[in-house]
C-alpha cells in the first residue's frame, strides 16, 4: 500500500487485480484482433517459456516436497521469469533480433493473466511455493479488516485498537503511562 505497510487489504488487491485485467483484455484484444498477422508458433512459446522455465520446476518440487520447504532456487525462477523487467529483456531482445510482432503480445497475456485471473504475484521465500494462507498473515489481514479492534499476538504488533502504532493506556508511551519514577503525568484536570 506504501512504503511503510508493504502489503494489500482485500479491496486493494482486488484493484490491483482489476488493473492487470485490463492490461489482460487489451492485450488479448490486440492479439485478436490481429490474428492473421500473428505467428502462433511464437505467440505460444512466449507464453509457455515463462511457466517451463518459472513455474513448472517449482510447482514439481513443492509437490514432491510433501508440505516441507522447496528450495529458495525455485522462487528465483519464478519471480525472475514472472517478472516485467524480465519479460521486457525478452521482448525487447526478440524485437531487436527479430523485429517486432505481434506473438510479443503472448507475455503480457501471460503475466496479465496471472496477476488479474489467479492473484499471484512475485513469491516471498516465506510463503508455501503454491498458494496456501500463511497463519501470520491471515491473523494480521483479520485484525488489519477489523480496523485494528482485534488483537494481534505477532511479536510487536500493535495492540492499540489504532492501527497506528500507539501504546495504549498505562504501557509505556500511553496517554496516563508513569514515568520512569513511578508517578503519573497527566494533563491538569484529567481523570486517569
Amino acid at each position: 500500500m506504501d512504503a511503510a505497510n508493504r502489503f494489500e487489504s482485500r479491496t486493494t488487491y482486488r484493484l490491483l487485480r482489476g488493473e492487470y485485467l485490463a492490461g489482460l483484455l487489451i492485450s488479448a484484444w490486440l492479439l485478436i484482433a490481429h490474428w492473421n498477422e500473428v505467428r502462433w508458433p511464437v505467440a505460444v512459446g512466449l507464453f509457455l517459456y515463462i511457466d517451463l522455465i518459472g513455474y513448472i520446476p517449482g510447482a514439481l518440487a513443492h509437490h514432491r516436497a510433501r508440505g516441507g520447504s522447496v528450495p529458495r532456487v525455485y522462487y528465483v525462477l519464478y519471480n525472475t521469469m514472472h517478472s516485467w523487467l524480465t519479460a521486457g529483456a525478452v521482448v525487447g531482445l526478440w524485437a531487436w533480433l527479430f523485429g517486432w510482432e505481434w506473438a510479443l503480445l503472448a507475455v503480457p497475456v501471460h503475466l496479465c493473466g496471472d496477476r488479474g485471473l489467479l492473484g499471484n504475484f512475485l513469491k516471498p521465500f516465506s510463503v508455501p511455493f503454491e498458494p496456501a494462507p500463511h497463519p501470520a498473515f491471515a491473523e494480521f489481514e483479520t485484525a488489519v479488516e477489523s480496523g485494528g479492534r482485534a488483537s494481534l499476538s505477532l511479536v510487536g504488533a500493535d495492540r492499540s485498537g489504532e492501527g497506528r502504532g500507539g501504546a495504549r493506556p498505562g504501557e509505556p508511551g500511553g496517554r496516563g503511562a508513569p514515568e520512569p519514577d513511578g508517578q503519573s503525568r497527566r494533563p491538569a484536570g484529567t481523570r486517569g
